[in-house]
Protein backbone atom coordinates (compact mmCIF):
# COMPACT_ATOMS: atom_id res chain seq x y z
CA UNK A 1 0.00 0.00 0.00
CA UNK A 2 1.53 3.32 -1.05
CA UNK A 3 1.29 6.37 1.01
CA UNK A 4 0.19 9.31 -0.59
CA UNK A 5 0.28 13.07 0.54
CA UNK A 6 -2.67 15.01 0.14
CA UNK A 7 -3.19 18.75 -0.79
CA UNK A 8 -5.33 19.06 -4.15
CA UNK A 9 -7.98 21.13 -4.63
CA UNK A 10 -11.24 19.44 -3.14
CA UNK A 11 -10.00 18.53 -0.14
CA UNK A 12 -9.16 14.99 0.66
CA UNK A 13 -12.60 13.66 -0.12
CA UNK A 14 -12.17 14.51 -3.79
CA UNK A 15 -8.98 12.95 -3.62
CA UNK A 16 -10.24 9.70 -2.21
CA UNK A 17 -12.38 9.76 -5.03
CA UNK A 18 -9.86 9.62 -7.52
CA UNK A 19 -7.39 7.17 -6.13
CA UNK A 20 -5.77 4.25 -8.31
CA UNK A 21 -7.22 0.56 -6.73
CA UNK A 22 -4.72 -0.89 -5.32
CA UNK A 23 -4.56 -4.73 -3.26
CA UNK A 24 -5.23 -3.18 0.02
CA UNK A 25 -8.84 -1.64 -1.61
CA UNK A 26 -9.52 -5.14 -2.96
CA UNK A 27 -8.83 -6.95 0.43
CA UNK A 28 -11.25 -4.34 1.83
CA UNK A 29 -13.91 -4.92 -0.25
CA UNK A 30 -13.62 -8.46 0.20
CA UNK A 31 -13.31 -8.19 3.77
CA UNK A 32 -16.57 -6.17 3.77
CA UNK A 33 -18.16 -8.77 2.13
CA UNK A 34 -17.43 -11.74 3.88
CA UNK A 35 -20.73 -11.43 5.26
CA UNK A 36 -22.30 -11.85 1.69
CA UNK A 37 -20.47 -14.96 1.23
CA UNK A 38 -22.03 -16.20 4.42
CA UNK A 39 -25.29 -15.00 3.29
CA UNK A 40 -24.62 -17.24 0.49
CA UNK A 41 -23.75 -20.25 2.38
CA UNK A 42 -26.30 -20.07 5.17
CA UNK A 43 -29.16 -19.55 2.34
CA UNK A 44 -28.00 -21.93 0.14
CA UNK A 45 -27.22 -24.98 2.94
CA UNK A 46 -31.12 -25.50 4.10
CA UNK A 47 -31.92 -26.41 0.63
CA UNK A 48 -29.52 -29.30 0.65
CA UNK A 49 -30.05 -30.35 4.57
CA UNK A 50 -34.25 -30.06 4.26
CA UNK A 51 -34.88 -33.46 3.45
CA UNK A 52 -32.44 -35.27 6.37
CA UNK A 53 -34.15 -33.30 9.02
CA UNK A 54 -35.16 -35.30 11.57
CA UNK A 55 -38.46 -33.15 12.59
CA UNK A 56 -41.75 -33.82 11.47
CA UNK A 57 -42.44 -29.97 9.59
CA UNK A 58 -44.95 -30.47 7.53
CA UNK A 59 -45.26 -28.25 4.60
CA UNK A 60 -46.50 -25.27 6.90
CA UNK A 61 -42.79 -26.15 8.84
CA UNK A 62 -40.89 -26.35 6.27
CA UNK A 63 -42.13 -22.81 4.64
CA UNK A 64 -41.11 -21.97 8.24
CA UNK A 65 -37.37 -23.31 8.51
CA UNK A 66 -36.49 -22.06 4.77
CA UNK A 67 -37.61 -18.31 5.23
CA UNK A 68 -36.70 -17.84 8.49
CA UNK A 69 -33.33 -16.49 7.18
CA UNK A 70 -35.94 -13.72 5.80
CA UNK A 71 -37.72 -12.71 8.58
CA UNK A 72 -34.41 -12.46 10.56
CA UNK A 73 -33.05 -10.37 7.68
CA UNK A 74 -35.38 -8.18 7.52
CA UNK A 75 -35.26 -7.19 11.24
CA UNK A 76 -31.49 -7.14 10.97
CA UNK A 77 -31.44 -4.73 8.11
CA UNK A 78 -33.77 -2.19 9.34
CA UNK A 79 -32.12 -2.41 12.87
CA UNK A 80 -28.73 -1.50 10.88
CA UNK A 81 -29.24 1.84 10.26
CA UNK A 82 -29.50 3.55 13.26
CA UNK A 83 -27.05 1.59 14.74
CA UNK A 84 -24.39 1.92 11.90
CA UNK A 85 -25.06 5.94 11.81
CA UNK A 86 -24.52 5.99 15.31
CA UNK A 87 -21.71 3.71 16.02
CA UNK A 88 -19.79 3.60 12.76
CA UNK A 89 -19.44 0.58 9.41
CA UNK A 90 -17.27 -1.16 11.08
CA UNK A 91 -18.50 -1.74 14.25
CA UNK A 92 -21.57 -2.98 13.14
CA UNK A 93 -19.64 -5.66 10.86
CA UNK A 94 -17.84 -7.02 13.63
CA UNK A 95 -20.81 -7.59 15.30
CA UNK A 96 -22.76 -9.20 12.16
CA UNK A 97 -19.69 -12.00 12.11
CA UNK A 98 -19.91 -12.93 15.69
CA UNK A 99 -23.90 -12.95 14.95
CA UNK A 100 -23.24 -15.23 11.96
CA UNK A 101 -20.70 -17.39 14.00
CA UNK A 102 -23.97 -18.02 16.89
CA UNK A 103 -26.49 -18.53 14.45
CA UNK A 104 -25.00 -21.47 12.86
CA UNK A 105 -23.67 -22.97 15.99
CA UNK A 106 -27.18 -23.37 16.90
CA UNK A 107 -28.16 -24.47 14.27
CA UNK A 108 -25.70 -27.20 14.84
CA UNK A 109 -26.77 -28.50 17.84
CA UNK A 110 -30.64 -28.02 17.60
CA UNK A 111 -32.87 -30.27 18.87
CA UNK A 112 -35.86 -29.78 17.88
CA UNK A 113 -37.56 -27.76 15.02
CA UNK A 114 -38.36 -24.47 17.69
CA UNK A 115 -34.60 -24.34 18.62
CA UNK A 116 -33.73 -24.19 14.43
CA UNK A 117 -36.14 -21.80 13.60
CA UNK A 118 -34.84 -19.67 16.32
CA UNK A 119 -31.12 -20.43 14.76
CA UNK A 120 -32.37 -19.88 11.11
CA UNK A 121 -33.04 -16.46 12.71
CA UNK A 122 -30.62 -15.55 14.42
CA UNK A 123 -28.83 -16.12 11.37
CA UNK A 124 -31.10 -13.56 9.14
CA UNK A 125 -30.66 -11.04 11.46
CA UNK A 126 -26.65 -11.21 10.96
CA UNK A 127 -27.41 -11.19 6.80
CA UNK A 128 -29.74 -8.24 6.86
CA UNK A 129 -27.34 -5.93 8.39
CA UNK A 130 -24.71 -7.25 6.80
CA UNK A 131 -26.37 -6.95 3.48
CA UNK A 132 -27.51 -3.21 4.62
CA UNK A 133 -24.17 -2.06 5.22
CA UNK A 134 -21.49 -3.59 2.93
CA UNK A 135 -21.39 -1.83 0.00
CA UNK A 136 -22.61 1.28 2.02
CA UNK A 137 -18.97 1.35 3.34
CA UNK A 138 -17.41 0.16 0.43
CA UNK A 139 -19.02 2.72 -1.37
CA UNK A 140 -17.68 5.33 1.37
CA UNK A 141 -14.22 4.50 0.09
CA UNK A 142 -13.98 3.31 -3.31
CA UNK A 143 -12.57 5.95 -5.75
CA UNK A 144 -15.55 6.51 -7.56
CA UNK A 145 -14.42 4.69 -11.24
CA UNK A 146 -14.12 1.59 -9.10
CA UNK A 147 -17.06 1.68 -6.86
CA UNK A 148 -19.55 -0.41 -9.00
CA UNK A 149 -16.70 -2.98 -9.61
CA UNK A 150 -15.49 -3.53 -5.78
CA UNK A 151 -19.22 -3.32 -4.56
CA UNK A 152 -20.03 -5.73 -6.90
CA UNK A 153 -17.69 -8.34 -4.60
CA UNK A 154 -21.03 -8.43 -2.72
CA UNK A 155 -22.93 -10.31 -5.05
CA UNK A 156 -19.83 -12.14 -6.10
CA UNK A 157 -19.23 -13.40 -2.64
CA UNK A 158 -22.63 -14.48 -2.37
CA UNK A 159 -22.53 -16.53 -5.43
CA UNK A 160 -19.28 -18.42 -3.98
CA UNK A 161 -20.87 -18.91 -0.43
CA UNK A 162 -23.95 -20.41 -2.08
CA UNK A 163 -21.33 -22.81 -4.75
CA UNK A 164 -19.38 -23.81 -1.48
CA UNK A 165 -22.68 -24.66 0.17
CA UNK A 166 -23.40 -27.34 -2.56
CA UNK A 167 -19.90 -28.32 -2.62
CA UNK A 168 -19.74 -29.26 1.17
CA UNK A 169 -22.87 -30.81 0.69
CA UNK A 170 -21.98 -33.16 -1.93
CA UNK A 171 -18.99 -34.13 -0.24
CA UNK A 172 -20.73 -34.80 3.18
CA UNK A 173 -23.73 -37.08 1.46
CA UNK A 174 -20.69 -38.52 -0.30
CA UNK A 175 -18.60 -39.45 2.34
CA UNK A 176 -21.51 -40.33 4.98
CA UNK A 177 -24.81 -41.10 2.96
CA UNK A 178 -25.96 -43.40 6.27
CA UNK A 179 -25.58 -40.16 8.96
CA UNK A 180 -28.25 -37.96 7.19
CA UNK A 181 -30.30 -37.91 9.56
CA UNK A 182 -28.05 -37.47 12.62
CA UNK A 183 -24.49 -35.65 11.61
CA UNK A 184 -24.63 -34.65 7.92
CA UNK A 185 -27.66 -32.00 8.16
CA UNK A 186 -25.51 -30.83 11.37
CA UNK A 187 -22.78 -30.61 9.48
CA UNK A 188 -23.86 -28.71 6.54
CA UNK A 189 -25.73 -26.38 8.85
CA UNK A 190 -22.58 -25.73 11.19
CA UNK A 191 -19.59 -25.41 9.39
CA UNK A 192 -20.59 -21.80 8.47
CA UNK A 193 -19.24 -20.48 12.07
CA UNK A 194 -15.45 -21.14 10.98
CA UNK A 195 -15.34 -18.39 8.09
CA UNK A 196 -17.68 -16.23 10.29
CA UNK A 197 -14.87 -16.51 13.26
CA UNK A 198 -12.42 -15.44 11.00
CA UNK A 199 -14.11 -12.61 9.47
CA UNK A 200 -14.53 -11.40 13.31
CA UNK A 201 -10.87 -11.87 13.53
CA UNK A 202 -9.79 -9.70 10.56
CA UNK A 203 -12.78 -7.10 10.52
CA UNK A 204 -11.52 -5.91 13.73
CA UNK A 205 -8.14 -4.88 12.03
CA UNK A 206 -10.88 -2.58 9.27
CA UNK A 207 -10.12 1.05 9.04
CA UNK A 208 -13.68 2.71 9.77
CA UNK A 209 -14.89 4.71 7.10
CA UNK A 210 -13.49 8.15 6.64
CA UNK A 211 -16.50 9.56 5.56
CA UNK A 212 -18.49 8.48 8.40
CA UNK A 213 -15.36 9.74 10.74
CA UNK A 214 -15.67 13.14 9.18
CA UNK A 215 -19.66 13.37 10.03
CA UNK A 216 -18.76 12.25 13.82
CA UNK A 217 -15.63 15.29 14.18
CA UNK A 218 -13.36 12.57 15.10
CA UNK A 219 -10.12 14.08 13.42
CA UNK A 220 -7.42 11.55 14.88
CA UNK A 221 -9.61 8.83 13.59
CA UNK A 222 -9.68 10.08 10.39
CA UNK A 223 -6.23 10.50 9.97
CA UNK A 224 -5.73 6.56 11.24
CA UNK A 225 -8.88 6.12 8.78
CA UNK A 226 -6.80 7.66 5.69
CA UNK A 227 -3.43 6.56 6.87
CA UNK A 228 -4.56 2.62 6.12
CA UNK A 229 -6.05 3.86 3.00
CA UNK A 230 -2.50 5.24 1.89
CA UNK A 231 -3.21 8.52 2.12
CA UNK A 232 -1.39 11.31 4.66
CA UNK A 233 -3.15 14.49 6.07
CA UNK A 234 -2.33 16.88 8.29
CA UNK A 235 -4.64 18.56 11.19
CA UNK A 236 -4.87 21.66 9.56
CA UNK A 237 -6.38 19.64 6.21
CA UNK A 238 -8.87 17.79 8.46
CA UNK A 239 -10.01 20.75 10.07
CA UNK A 240 -10.39 22.56 6.56
CA UNK A 241 -12.49 18.85 5.44
CA UNK A 242 -14.75 19.04 8.54
CA UNK A 243 -15.49 22.59 8.50
CA UNK A 244 -16.31 22.07 4.65
CA UNK A 245 -18.37 19.49 5.80
CA UNK A 246 -19.86 21.57 8.26
CA UNK A 247 -20.83 24.46 6.28
CA UNK A 248 -22.54 21.78 3.80
CA UNK A 249 -24.64 20.12 6.52
CA UNK A 250 -25.23 24.10 7.53
CA UNK A 251 -26.60 24.97 4.11
CA UNK A 252 -28.86 21.48 4.27
CA UNK A 253 -27.05 19.74 1.49
CA UNK A 254 -25.86 17.18 2.92
CA UNK A 255 -27.09 16.42 6.45
CA UNK A 256 -30.53 17.59 4.49
CA UNK A 257 -31.77 14.07 5.90
CA UNK A 258 -34.93 12.58 4.01
CA UNK A 259 -35.45 15.42 1.49
CA UNK A 260 -37.61 14.77 -1.88
CA UNK A 261 -34.20 14.01 -3.35
CA UNK A 262 -33.46 10.95 -0.66
CA UNK A 263 -37.41 9.73 -0.97
CA UNK A 264 -37.16 9.26 -4.67
CA UNK A 265 -33.66 7.46 -3.99
CA UNK A 266 -35.58 5.36 -1.35
CA UNK A 267 -38.19 4.57 -3.32
CA UNK A 268 -36.43 3.63 -6.57
CA UNK A 269 -34.35 1.66 -4.50
CA UNK A 270 -36.76 -0.05 -2.84
CA UNK A 271 -39.07 -1.07 -6.39
CA UNK A 272 -35.49 -2.17 -7.65
CA UNK A 273 -34.89 -4.82 -4.94
CA UNK A 274 -38.96 -5.90 -4.88
CA UNK A 275 -38.45 -6.87 -8.62
CA UNK A 276 -34.64 -7.97 -8.19
CA UNK A 277 -36.90 -10.89 -5.56
CA UNK A 278 -40.35 -11.49 -7.09
CA UNK A 279 -39.08 -12.45 -10.33
CA UNK A 280 -37.95 -15.79 -8.85
CA UNK A 281 -34.53 -15.53 -8.37
CA UNK A 282 -34.21 -17.53 -4.97
CA UNK A 283 -36.36 -20.32 -5.95
CA UNK A 284 -33.67 -21.59 -7.99
CA UNK A 285 -31.28 -21.15 -4.99
CA UNK A 286 -33.93 -22.26 -2.04
CA UNK A 287 -35.46 -24.87 -3.33
CA UNK A 288 -32.50 -26.32 -6.36
CA UNK A 289 -32.05 -29.19 -4.60
CA UNK A 290 -35.49 -30.04 -3.71
CA UNK A 291 -37.49 -28.45 -7.18
CA UNK A 292 -34.35 -30.78 -8.94
CA UNK A 293 -34.17 -33.83 -7.24
CA UNK A 294 -38.03 -35.06 -8.60
CA UNK A 295 -36.39 -35.30 -12.58
CA UNK A 296 -33.53 -37.71 -10.96
CA UNK A 297 -35.97 -40.46 -9.21
CA UNK A 298 -35.75 -43.64 -11.16
CA UNK A 299 -37.07 -47.60 -9.62
CA UNK A 300 -33.28 -48.01 -8.79
CA UNK A 301 -32.44 -44.68 -7.52
CA UNK A 302 -31.89 -44.05 -3.38
CA UNK A 303 -33.69 -40.65 -1.60
CA UNK A 304 -29.93 -40.14 -1.01
CA UNK A 305 -28.24 -40.43 -4.37
CA UNK A 306 -31.78 -38.76 -5.87
CA UNK A 307 -30.43 -35.71 -3.68
CA UNK A 308 -27.00 -35.67 -4.68
CA UNK A 309 -28.28 -35.59 -7.77
CA UNK A 310 -30.51 -32.82 -6.73
CA UNK A 311 -27.73 -30.56 -5.75
CA UNK A 312 -24.94 -31.64 -8.03
CA UNK A 313 -27.51 -30.24 -11.17
CA UNK A 314 -27.69 -26.89 -8.30
CA UNK A 315 -24.57 -26.76 -8.48
CA UNK A 316 -24.12 -26.48 -12.12
CA UNK A 317 -26.04 -23.65 -11.80
CA UNK A 318 -24.30 -21.84 -9.18
CA UNK A 319 -20.85 -22.41 -10.68
CA UNK A 320 -22.57 -20.47 -13.78
CA UNK A 321 -23.79 -17.88 -11.50
CA UNK A 322 -20.49 -17.22 -9.80
CA UNK A 323 -18.72 -16.63 -13.31
CA UNK A 324 -21.51 -14.93 -15.01
CA UNK A 325 -20.64 -12.21 -11.95
CA UNK A 326 -17.20 -12.03 -12.89
CA UNK A 327 -18.61 -10.11 -15.77
CA UNK A 328 -20.96 -7.40 -13.96
CA UNK A 329 -17.46 -7.13 -12.18
CA UNK A 330 -15.58 -6.56 -14.96
CA UNK A 331 -18.23 -4.12 -16.70
CA UNK A 332 -20.53 -2.47 -14.18
CA UNK A 333 -18.21 0.53 -14.38
CA UNK A 334 -17.92 0.60 -18.14
CA UNK A 335 -21.53 -0.27 -19.68
CA UNK A 336 -23.39 1.34 -16.56
CA UNK A 337 -26.36 0.41 -14.73
CA UNK A 338 -28.97 0.60 -15.92
CA UNK A 339 -28.13 -0.99 -19.67
CA UNK A 340 -26.87 -3.86 -17.81
CA UNK A 341 -30.43 -3.73 -15.58
CA UNK A 342 -32.72 -3.80 -18.52
CA UNK A 343 -30.40 -6.34 -20.59
CA UNK A 344 -30.41 -8.51 -17.79
CA UNK A 345 -34.04 -8.66 -16.98
CA UNK A 346 -34.92 -8.73 -20.95
CA UNK A 347 -32.79 -12.03 -20.98
CA UNK A 348 -34.50 -13.38 -17.75
CA UNK A 349 -37.83 -12.93 -19.63
CA UNK A 350 -36.65 -15.36 -22.53
CA UNK A 351 -35.03 -17.86 -20.64
CA UNK A 352 -37.86 -17.91 -17.50
CA UNK A 353 -40.20 -18.98 -20.85
CA UNK A 354 -37.17 -21.41 -22.26
CA UNK A 355 -37.45 -23.33 -18.93
CA UNK A 356 -41.23 -23.28 -18.64
CA UNK A 357 -41.91 -24.63 -22.27
CA UNK A 358 -39.52 -27.76 -21.57
CA UNK A 359 -40.87 -28.07 -18.01
CA UNK A 360 -44.75 -28.06 -19.85
CA UNK A 361 -44.15 -30.31 -23.05
CA UNK A 362 -40.84 -32.13 -22.67
CA UNK A 363 -40.29 -35.86 -20.84
CA UNK A 364 -37.35 -37.19 -19.37
CA UNK A 365 -34.06 -36.02 -20.51
CA UNK A 366 -34.66 -33.68 -23.05
CA UNK A 367 -37.24 -31.72 -20.25
CA UNK A 368 -34.39 -32.06 -17.67
CA UNK A 369 -31.60 -30.46 -20.45
CA UNK A 370 -34.22 -27.75 -21.14
CA UNK A 371 -35.29 -26.69 -17.66
CA UNK A 372 -31.28 -26.63 -16.72
CA UNK A 373 -30.86 -24.53 -19.61
CA UNK A 374 -33.45 -22.23 -18.74
CA UNK A 375 -32.59 -21.99 -15.21
CA UNK A 376 -28.90 -21.55 -15.71
CA UNK A 377 -29.18 -18.67 -18.65
CA UNK A 378 -31.69 -17.24 -16.48
CA UNK A 379 -29.80 -16.94 -13.66
CA UNK A 380 -26.13 -15.38 -15.99
CA UNK A 381 -28.60 -13.18 -16.74
CA UNK A 382 -29.47 -11.89 -13.34
CA UNK A 383 -25.89 -12.24 -12.14
CA UNK A 384 -24.68 -10.06 -14.91
CA UNK A 385 -27.22 -7.15 -14.38
CA UNK A 386 -29.76 -7.49 -11.46
CA UNK A 387 -28.31 -8.82 -8.29
CA UNK A 388 -24.88 -6.94 -7.52
CA UNK A 389 -26.19 -3.92 -9.63
CA UNK A 390 -29.33 -3.47 -7.17
CA UNK A 391 -26.51 -3.78 -3.80
CA UNK A 392 -24.18 -1.50 -5.51
CA UNK A 393 -27.37 1.23 -5.87
CA UNK A 394 -28.07 0.97 -2.62
CA UNK A 395 -24.79 1.63 -1.10
CA UNK A 396 -24.19 4.78 -3.61
CA UNK A 397 -27.44 6.94 -4.13
CA UNK A 398 -27.68 7.85 -0.75
CA UNK A 399 -25.95 11.06 1.16
CA UNK A 400 -23.14 9.71 3.20
CA UNK A 401 -25.40 11.26 6.45
CA UNK A 402 -28.61 9.06 5.96
CA UNK A 403 -26.25 6.39 4.00
CA UNK A 404 -26.59 3.68 6.63
CA UNK A 405 -30.27 4.08 7.45
CA UNK A 406 -31.85 4.18 3.60
CA UNK A 407 -29.57 1.97 3.07
CA UNK A 408 -31.26 -0.65 5.56
CA UNK A 409 -34.85 0.69 4.62
CA UNK A 410 -33.59 -0.80 1.35
CA UNK A 411 -32.39 -4.01 2.31
CA UNK A 412 -35.62 -4.66 4.50
CA UNK A 413 -37.57 -4.48 1.52
CA UNK A 414 -35.35 -6.68 -0.13
CA UNK A 415 -35.72 -9.18 2.66
CA UNK A 416 -39.88 -8.86 3.26
CA UNK A 417 -40.06 -9.78 -0.95
CA UNK A 418 -37.94 -12.30 -0.34
CA UNK A 419 -39.57 -13.87 2.55
CA UNK A 420 -42.94 -13.57 0.46
CA UNK A 421 -41.32 -15.18 -2.63
CA UNK A 422 -39.80 -18.13 -0.49
CA UNK A 423 -43.08 -18.70 1.57
CA UNK A 424 -45.41 -18.20 -1.46
CA UNK A 425 -43.55 -20.43 -3.97
CA UNK A 426 -44.05 -24.10 -3.03
CA UNK A 427 -48.13 -22.96 -2.38
CA UNK A 428 -48.27 -21.15 -6.13
CA UNK A 429 -46.46 -24.20 -7.37
CA UNK A 430 -48.32 -27.05 -6.27
CA UNK A 431 -51.62 -24.65 -7.23
CA UNK A 432 -50.63 -23.78 -10.63
CA UNK A 433 -47.41 -25.87 -11.39
CA UNK A 434 -43.62 -24.91 -12.50
CA UNK A 435 -44.44 -23.87 -15.68
CA UNK A 436 -47.17 -21.30 -14.96
CA UNK A 437 -44.87 -20.10 -12.07
CA UNK A 438 -41.84 -19.61 -14.62
CA UNK A 439 -44.26 -17.69 -17.11
CA UNK A 440 -45.47 -15.29 -14.47
CA UNK A 441 -42.10 -14.44 -13.14
CA UNK A 442 -41.33 -13.56 -16.67
CA UNK A 443 -44.29 -11.45 -16.59
CA UNK A 444 -42.56 -8.78 -13.72
CA UNK A 445 -39.75 -9.36 -16.01
CA UNK A 446 -41.14 -7.00 -18.40
CA UNK A 447 -42.74 -4.48 -16.07
CA UNK A 448 -38.74 -5.03 -14.56
CA UNK A 449 -37.28 -3.16 -17.88
CA UNK A 450 -40.15 -1.02 -17.99
CA UNK A 451 -39.56 0.48 -14.27
CA UNK A 452 -35.48 0.99 -15.25
CA UNK A 453 -35.91 2.61 -18.15
CA UNK A 454 -38.46 5.26 -16.90
CA UNK A 455 -36.74 5.75 -12.85
CA UNK A 456 -33.66 4.42 -12.75
CA UNK A 457 -30.73 6.93 -13.40
CA UNK A 458 -27.22 5.92 -14.48
CA UNK A 459 -24.75 6.77 -11.38
CA UNK A 460 -21.44 5.26 -13.23
CA UNK A 461 -18.43 7.84 -12.72
CA UNK A 462 -19.87 10.02 -10.35
CA UNK A 463 -18.77 10.91 -6.88
CA UNK A 464 -20.24 9.54 -3.72
CA UNK A 465 -22.00 12.42 -2.49
CA UNK A 466 -22.79 13.97 -6.06
CA UNK A 467 -25.29 10.81 -6.86
CA UNK A 468 -28.03 11.99 -5.53
CA UNK A 469 -28.34 15.03 -7.41
CA UNK A 470 -29.63 12.70 -10.10
CA UNK A 471 -32.68 12.11 -8.12
CA UNK A 472 -33.72 15.58 -7.69
CA UNK A 473 -36.03 15.09 -10.77
CA UNK A 474 -37.07 12.97 -13.28
CA UNK A 475 -34.98 10.67 -14.96
CA UNK A 476 -33.51 12.52 -18.29
CA UNK A 477 -33.88 9.34 -20.54
CA UNK A 478 -31.74 10.64 -23.09
CA UNK A 479 -28.97 11.79 -20.78
CA UNK A 480 -29.54 9.64 -17.62
CA UNK A 481 -26.10 10.58 -15.91
CA UNK A 482 -27.25 14.22 -15.24
CA UNK A 483 -29.43 15.95 -12.98
CA UNK A 484 -32.85 16.92 -14.64
CA UNK A 485 -32.55 19.95 -12.80
CA UNK A 486 -30.45 23.09 -12.93
CA UNK A 487 -27.87 22.69 -10.06
CA UNK A 488 -26.42 25.82 -8.04
CA UNK A 489 -22.85 26.25 -9.23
Amino acid sequence: MSEETVGRPGGFLAALDTRHVGGFYVYLAVLATIGGFLFGYDTANIGSALPFLPFNLGAIGIGIVVSGASVGAAVGAISAGPVTDRFGRKYLLILDSAIFALGAILSAVAWNAAVLDVARIVIGLAIGADSAIATAYISEFAPKNRRGSLSIIQQWMITVGILVAYIIAVIVLEVAPHATSNVDWRLLLGLGAIPALVSLALRARMPESPRWLLLQGRNEDVKHALHKLGMEVTDQQVTEEVAAVRAQVAAGSVRSRFTPAVRRALIVICVWFTFQQITGINVAFYYGPHLLMPYFVGPHTSAVQAEVSGVLAATVLAIVNVISTFFAFRYIDRVGRRLLGMGAYTGMFVFLLVGAAGAAYLHGVAQLILIMVGFALFIACFAIGVGGTGWLLQGEVFPTSVRGTAASIGATVDWLANYVLVLVYPIASAALGLPWVMVIFAVLCVFAVLFINRFVPETKGLAADDVIKLFDGPVKRTRPSTPSTPQPT
